[in-house]
């Protein structure tokens, strides 16, 4: 005799709850109240005849059962959302679209490109640019690369690098008339800035140095796209807040010099982000591998220039 299924919605509130230890995040990401998450799970509980959940004063536990049950609960809808995916994807299936900073496209992904498309050419991989968090269902994206600290609700993150601050500028300005051979010569150079969440790099860069804080406020030029920035060092305009992945590539091709030994760590970093029902798509793996890869066998650090 075949055992009856429970509800799926139950199914759907259990493994959401389970995933968060919070019927209030689970009701926001099912888009239902959370007095809807508690009755759907306390029927799924009754309906099972096993208890579920452990209800604490301000924390949710898992049982001894429920840690059994989870994982098949897990992989039953990863395996629901796949073959959704394949359904609704078919003509798809070598077309991969990720999304990431314009910045980060233009000046550390697009340069490495060509080898993942030497490796995989049945793959037509299209980039799209935005500074907004991405709704993988409602833009049709694939996978994101994004900065942050990887704790993203719903979705698999693979950490791929980590960011340094430090200044670049060309070789002409750094052999130019006027010295750049410690910090304190920054006042006599046009400092260029990045706004769009850049803003402060300046500031953590000169503290971190020893030097005033207000030096950040001398004369200068700011533009809202870092790689605008890094382009307007490369033309001699001023002196750079460089960030690794925007200028390694810059700096290994002679374009850019690091004047200075010291840098500052980040303590944030760049993720590829997937949807965790289509994170283990054959595409979504081969790009995943690649980039990773790429990353491992480059690792980013500033040629330093000065003496």
């Amino acid at each position: 005799m075949t055992a009856r299924l429970p509800s799926l919605n139950g199914l759907r509130a259990f493994e959401a709850a389970a995933r968060h230890l919070s019927f209030t995040q689970a009701a926001s990401e099912l888009n239902v109240t959370q007095t809807a998450i508690s009755h759907q799970i306390k029927r799924l509980e009754e309906e099972l005849g096993v208890r579920l959940f452990i209800r604490q004063n301000r924390s949710l536990a898992l049982t001894a059962e429920a840690q059994d049950y989870l994982p098949g609960i897990r992989a039953a809808f990863n395996d629901l959302r796949l073959a959704t995916d394949r359904l609704l994807r078919k003509d798809d299936d070598h077309v991969l679209t990720v999304s990431t900073i314009a910045s980060l496209a233009a000046k550390w992904l697009l340069p490495r490109l060509t080898s993942f498309q030497e490796a995989n050419p049945g793959v037509d991989v299209r980039i799209t640019t935005s500074t907004s968090l991405v709704d993988f269902q409602r833009d049709k994206v694939d996978a994101a690369i994004r900065y942050g600290r990887g704790q993203w609700a719903g979705v698999r993150a693979d950490w791929m690098m980590a960011d340094e601050l430090f200044p670049v500028c060309s070789p002409e300005l750094l052999n130019g008339n006027k010295p750049l051979k410690c910090p304190e010569d920054l006042k006599d150079h046009v400092l260029l800035h990045t706004g769009s969440g850049y803003d402060d790099d300046w500031r953590l860069w000169l503290t971190a140095s020893g030097l005033p804080a207000n030096f950040s406020m001398l004369p200068g030029l700011s533009f809202d796209l870092i790689f605008m920035t890094v382009q307007a060092a490369i033309d001699g305009m001023g002196v750079a807040m460089g960030r690794t992945a925007y200028v390694e590539q810059d700096i290994a091709k002679g374009r850019l010099v690091v004047p200075f030994k010291m840098t500052f760590p980040v303590d944030a970093g760049f993720y590829l982000v997937s949807p965790a029902g289509r994170a283990d798509s054959p595409k979504l793996a081969a790009f995943r591998k690649w980039l990773l890869a790429s990353v491992q066998s480059h690792p980013a650090a500033p040629g330093y220039s000065a003496a």
